[in-house]
């Protein structure tokens, strides 16, 4: 399938700079402002305005920019897809409802998928056709892959899947699960596992609904109960599941949500704004705590930034990112759950009486406190990346990592 060139999307010759300002002007234009998080106008988008929204900046060039045309793609370089992200984080637009698909099982499938695999998925992805979500996490594995216990055995043409995962986002809105599984026994550890891409109608599947601390019920326990699938849902080798969960992780803490620093800028100077609106927390922003704190996020803010523009620039290179992804993933899950809690603080002094976007702000930055608290955990704990980067990147023995 190849996606039908939009006449006003920039030529690939024209280089990124024509790109951002492509993008810029698209998004300034297009994005409603009742989904903008800083505009008093704004409103939960539902779920199908979302898609839609999504789907509209894919007609326009704004994403699967680097995927390969022949799946819908762009086939362009991440320079472009770092500065169509950079307008993205600019505005406080909605995150992705596909980011599992469009993130995860979408570059997977293009590095271990069959030609008829990318042919069915990646188009449908990318238009939104289709939700996915990421059967990793098991509740007596955690973020320890090589500890999970669901198990695939091999009958004839089909594989029969028993076992349970838990923290598996839009669960309940996905078609279809990028599902790790366990060919052999738990002591195997990182040999024997296997991916597979399974429709989440099939009949064994229950998916149970967890309510996070914000109330939403974005989570999910999934079990999957004498569950067949046919070989052709099998993705990669038998032993290749390792590989390619290493592969899609590294992807995920390196390059996806390359926005997030100039989203964090973004929300920054939503913050900013609103505290001047409001002659109370205006006063708050002349304490010197509060600029010198405000000053140490700008500082972290930039650092980011050059940590994703060096990140791109190796992998222009030729240099594959691996372990480095953690390097990302620790930072900006840190930074952002510390700015997270300099904003509640402010936030926090919001009264009935404050201004319509002090009164915005509040809502905004509480819910993002609350879900900052996860930024430590999902995609890789704290721990996990700092064990990673002192074994992988500073090659430091077992005992002292």
């Amino acid at each position: 399938m190849h996606m039908e060139k939009n006449p006003a999307i920039p030529d690939a010759a024209a280089g990124p700079a024509v790109y951002r300002q492509y993008a810029r002007q698209w998004l300034g234009t297009h994005l409603p402002a009742h989904m903008r998080a800083d505009s008093v106008d704004y409103r939960t988008p539902t779920l199908d305005e979302c898609r839609a929204w999504e789907a509209s900046m894919y007609d326009a060039g704004l994403a699967g920019m680097t995927w390969p045309k022949a799946y819908g793609g762009l086939g362009l370089t991440l320079r472009e897809h770092l500065v169509v992200n950079k307008e993205v984080g600019a505005l406080a637009m909605p995150e992705s409802v596909s980011s599992i698909g469009k993130e995860l099982a979408g570059p997977i499938i293009q590095t271990v998928g069959t030609e008829e695999q990318k042919q069915l998925f990646l188009p449908r992805i990318l238009a939104m056709r289709d939700y996915w979500c990421q059967g990793f996490s098991e509740p007596d594995a955690g973020s320890d892959l090589a500890r999970l216990r669901t198990r695939a055995v091999p009958e004839g043409d089909s594989w029969r899947i028993n076992g349970q995962k838990i923290w598996t986002s839009g669960a309940a809105k996905a078609r279809y699960c990028l599902l790790l599984t366990r060919t052999g026994t738990v002591a195997d550890k990182h040999r024997g596992l296997l991916m597979f891409a399974v429709p989440m109608d099939t009949p064994g599947i229950r998916v149970v609904p967890i309510k996070s601390i914000d109330g939403k019920v974005s989570f999910a326990e999934v079990f999957f109960d004498n569950v067949v699938v046919p070989d052709s849902a099998r993705l990669g080798a038998p032993d290749e599941g390792w590989n390619a969960a290493i592969r899609v992780l590294s992807i995920e803490r390196a390059t996806n949500r390359m926005y997030r620093a100039w989203r964090f800028d973004c929300e920054l100077r939503q913050l900013v704004a609103a505290c001047k609106s409001d002659p109370q927390l205006s006063r708050l922003l002349d304490d010197g705590s509060t600029q010198r704190r405000i000053g140490e996020v700008v500082g972290e803010i930039d650092a980011l930034k050059g940590l994703v523009e060096q990140t791109v620039n190796r992998m222009m290179a030729g240099e594959k990112i691996g372990a480095r992804g953690s390097l990302t993933k620790l930072y900006w899950s840190e930074c952002h759950q510390a700015f997270a809690g300099l904003a509640l603080a402010l936030v926090s002094q919001v009264n009935p009486r404050s201004s319509a976007l002090a009164q915005r702000a509040r809502k905004h930055f509480t819910t993002a406190y609350f879900y900052s608290r996860a930024e430590t955990i999902y995609a890789g704990t704290t721990e996990v990346q700092l064990d990673i980067i002192a074994q992988r990147i500073m090659d430091l023995p077992k005992d002292l990592a």
